[in-house]
């Protein structure tokens, strides 16, 4: 069976396409647009969210790396220091042995001279400096003048003795030298 158009009738058209076109006003069509930017801004704030936990897990990561570190170096720090120093003990260990059936001086003060040669290097190491200012003027800020005496050999002022050596690391004063230093004439009384 064939259907023949008729060019005078009107074509058919779609009800539900009418309707939906009848329907959709302006309020709709922005109440539509409002809801699909609602919905863009919530899987973008989805997204950003998402990035703050990880940003805030990777933070705390970091923190507990960093005292886990910290508690490390704390504990094991001085590690290197005394792997340094132990030959050292071990000399004295030596020495204190070979003193107790030693005959001669001379191989105690030998094995004594090696110990301090190894301890000068250790401080060597570590950018220790003694100080030992005998005949240097004195200096409040690195000598602690221990007494004054009578030395007509040289100025006023200047270190006659050490008692003790003093140390800087570095440019920082450790310990000042003990000093004793000699007074002018107007000193004496």
């Amino acid at each position: 069976m064939v259907v023949q158009m008729n060019p005078n009738t009107p074509e058919p058209t779609n009800e539900n396409s009418e309707n939906k076109a009848i329907s959709e006003t302006p309020a709709d069509l922005l109440e539509a647009a409002e809801q699909n930017r609602i919905e863009e801004l919530t899987q973008e704030l989805g997204q950003m969210r998402d990035q703050w936990m990880r940003a805030v897990a990777e933070t705390e990561n970091v923190r507990k790396r960093a005292e886990r570190d910290l508690e490390s170096a704390h504990k094991y720090g001085l590690e290197r220091f005394i792997h340094d120093l132990l030959p050292v003990k071990d000399s004295l260990d030596l020495g204190l042995k070979a003193a107790l059936r030693a005959s001669e001086v001379a191989t105690l003060t030998e094995g004594m001279a090696m110990t301090i040669k190894m301890f000068d290097d250790f401080f060597e190491k570590l950018a220790i400096r003694q100080l030992h200012p005998e005949g240097e003027r004195f200096d409040p800020e690195f000598h602690q003048a221990m007494t004054m005496e009578e030395a007509a050999h040289v100025a006023p002022g200047t270190v006659t003795r050490v008692m003790q050596s003093g140390y800087m690391l570095n440019q920082r004063l450790l310990r000042p030298a003990l000093v004793v230093v000699a007074k002018g004439a107007a000193d004496v009384g």
